[in-house]
């Protein structure tokens, strides 16, 4: 299946080669990342398979502007009027304004083995060529606690992107977080929790150093961007990354 319940009125969706999260209460529905732009029929359907219509979400919530995460935004803004939302420093990231992403010529540089490979066209097949700016997002409605289904508080987390957010789920116990710690990518020879390799990261190191803000967070579920859900706690994951942060290629 392409979704995953983890906790009471939590959801994870699998889209191409990267996790979004939705959040529930009631009838209405926070979702947390947009995957790709061809991923806007995998959040459609999954929103159906639950029992709901995607005019049921609230808001979007978005962790950082990367094209595997903001894919589609503007498709379910345009259909169904959603709003999203970021902190307040990536705004410009997704509205296209500065770039803080790996380039195509950073992954062909990197196509050295068949996982690599094999992920390219994944992604290229989901739009990863595609120019996929937002220019409907906001900066968050408010500070700390939203007033969205499943009370997401915001934890910037810089590094990854400027402007990165992790999300921490209070009632559920967990944490969404984004790509700042992933559990496994295609281009990691790594399993566990983890850094993206550097080449994706605006700033590795203040990366690891956004950690600080992770570790005492009390969530026992970890929700990465990339990868399959952790739950031994967010300490022990940080721990791990940390770790293994130190083995990851560039």
């Amino acid at each position: 299946m392409r979704y995953q319940q983890v906790a009471d009125d939590v959801f994870t969706i699998r889209g191409t080669d990267v996790n979004m999260v939705l959040l529930r209460d009631g009838r209405a529905l926070t979702l947390i990342d947009a995957g790709w732009y061809g991923d806007a029929r995998t959040i459609e359907q999954t929103i159906r398979d639950l029992g709901h219509r995607p005019e049921d979400i609230v808001a979007i919530l978005l962790t950082h502007a990367h094209l595997d995460h903001v894919g589609a935004l503007n498709h379910l803004y345009h259909r169904y009027a959603i709003p999203a939302y970021t902190s307040p420093t990536e705004v410009a990231h997704a509205r296209g304004e500065c770039h803080e992403s790996a380039t195509p010529l950073d992954v062909v540089k990197r196509l050295t083995d068949r996982n690599t490979l094999a992920w390219a066209a994944r992604i290229t097949a989901a739009g990863g060529l595609r120019k996929n700016t937002v220019p409907h997002i906001q900066p968050f409605p408010t500070e700390g606690r939203l007033d969205l289904p499943g009370t997401p508080i915001p934890i910037p987390c810089p590094g990854h992107t400027s402007g990165h957010s992790a999300f921490h789920l209070p009632t559920a116990g967990a944490i969404a977080t984004g790509d700042t710690l992933v559990t496994a990518h295609p281009t990691s020879k790594i399993q566990g929790p983890q850094p993206l390799p550097t080449f994706f990261n605006h700033d590795t190191p203040a990366t690891i150093a956004s950690y600080a803000a992770l570790e005492s967070v009390p969530a026992d579920i970890v929700l990465p961007g990339h990868g399959p859900i952790w739950r031994d706690g967010i300490a022990t994951a940080v721990a791990q990354a940390r770790e293994n942060a130190v083995h990851q290629r560039d």
